[in-house]
């Protein structure tokens, strides 16, 4: 491991002054120690954040929930307000990882993890994420973790997060602090950046820049899930998942709200999907016009080929969940 130097942040002013001259933040560690000890990532400053008071659960003044940072996933999936009244999200968070990491990670890292793209993690091969204008190995190599929504001719990785599918499919926002003290609110739709030409950068975070929540809105009437297909039961990575919600009103879907895993550099949403289904009763047929619409520009690259009908079948199945008596 390249040695660096480490700081612990006594407050988030501190801590952003200090990402803009170049230091990389630590809360959990259980993606950046990875990182270092291949030298993917070599930092030559820590400051650990982990420390903060941004780890409250907190209501908001409309009735939604305010997730700090520094919330820990196993806390978060176990909190009564979540199981209620954001069940997904329990479900996601539980999906991911071992217990032991997930008593470790944090909310805001979880958010930033990086993807786990074989050739990311391979030092040996080109990779545009781990340099940019190296190249991409993954296109033409072995694909099947690879996306077949948003990616580009530089990059193919899939985001790993399951907690950030289910926070894409309940619209939450993630407040960000900046290095000049501003505080800004924005959705994971706007904070993940899909890779195009620079698939380094994948979100809008600024140096110094500091997630200190997510933010999730007022619960509403209906069901959700999550449900996430994977090589084996526990710790592995999504080769699919879904995210759903659906609020019903006199036997019409009358709000749909999904989002899907494994599939695309950041959690995907696909508003075509969800207006497919919304204003019609359920049923087999309606199900699988919603699932060709979602995969209607889908873009497969050899060994991922599988993740189309794998994607249809899961969606359906979610579905026919959620809207059953």
């Amino acid at each position: 491991m390249t040695p660096f130097d480490y700081t612990r942040a006594s407050s988030p002013a501190e801590a952003s002054r200090l990402g803009r001259e170049g230091a990389t933040f630590i809360a959990g560690g259980t993606n950046l120690l990875d990182l270092m000890k291949l030298e993917i990532m070599t930092p030559d400053r820590l400051v650990d954040i982990s420390r903060l008071e941004l780890d409250g659960i907190d209501r908001t003044g409309d009735g939604g929930l305010r997730i700090g940072a520094m919330v820990r996933n196993s806390d978060l999936a176990a909190d009564a307000i979540v199981r209620k009244h954001y069940p997904m999200l329990a479900k996601a968070l539980l999906a991911g990882a071992s217990g032991q990491l997930r008593n470790k990670a944090t909310t805001g890292g979880n958010l930033l993890q990086r993807t786990r793209c074989y050739y990311f993690y391979d030092t040996a091969m080109p990779c545009n994420k781990r340099e940019p204008g190296s190249g991409c190995q993954a296109i033409g190599g072995v694909t099947r973790l690879h996306a077949i929504f948003g990616a580009s001719e530089h990059c193919i990785a899939t985001h790993p997060s399951d907690m950030a599918v289910a926070l894409r499919a309940l619209d939450a926002r993630v407040e960000i602090e900046g290095a000049d003290g501003a505080v800004r609110n924005v959705g994971l739709d706007e904070f993940y950046r899909l890779p195009g030409d620079t698939p380094h950068i994948e979100s809008i975070l600024a140096p110094g820049d500091l997630i200190t929540s997510v933010i999730l809105p007022p619960p509403e009437e209906g069901r959700q899930t999550y449900r996430k297909v994977r090589d084996r039961a526990s710790y592995a990575f999504a080769l699919v998942s879904v995210a759903g919600r659906i609020r019903m009103e006199g036997g019409r879907i009358a709000r749909a709200g999904f989002a899907f895993g494994g599939v695309a550099p950041r959690p995907w949403r696909d508003r075509d999907f969800e207006a497919t289904l919304e204003g019609n009763e359920p049923s087999p047929a309606l199900f699988e016009r919603a699932a060709d619409a979602l995969v209607a520009n889908a873009s497969t690259h050899g060994d991922n080929a599988f993740k189309v009908p794998l994607l249809k079948r899961t969606a359906q199945a979610v579905l026919t969940e959620l809207t059953e008596s």
